[in-house]
């Protein structure tokens, strides 16, 4: 996995939480998530417009972190999913509420974009 330059400040709660949320894909895969396990086909037609590479790496963080498991089925052909865990299951009214208060800002930021 990639290793930052800037060592991580663990004595921030919100730095923690930046670090698991963090990256563009991250909430919106725990989300998706959210209604049952996905096989990483399936998200991949998901999110259409983000190259498998980078889901793939938004996963694997996601499980580096305790926040989703992948579970490989041995029968064949073989294939994985992933789905949430209990820890991935806290995170859910923290991103309903991003997704609400994304919502309400939407008006402001399309004034500010001029795409009224």
């Amino acid at each position: 996995m990639y290793e930052k330059k800037i060592p991580f400040d663990i004595n921030c709660d919100i730095k923690i939480t930046m670090e698991i949320i963090s990256g563009k894909w991250k909430c919106c895969i725990v989300n998706r998530l959210a209604n049952g396990p996905k096989r990483p086909s399936e998200l991949h037609r998901i999110f259409s417009d983000v190259t498998p590479r980078v889901i793939n790496q938004q996963l694997k963080e996601l499980e580096f972190h305790g926040i989703i498991q992948k579970k490989i089925f041995t029968e064949l052909p073989p294939h994985s999913e992933y789905s949430l865990t209990e820890a991935g299951q806290t995170l859910l009214p923290l991103i309903a509420e991003l997704e609400k208060w994304g919502a309400g800002y939407r008006p402001k930021l399309k004034q500010i974009l001029n795409l009224e």
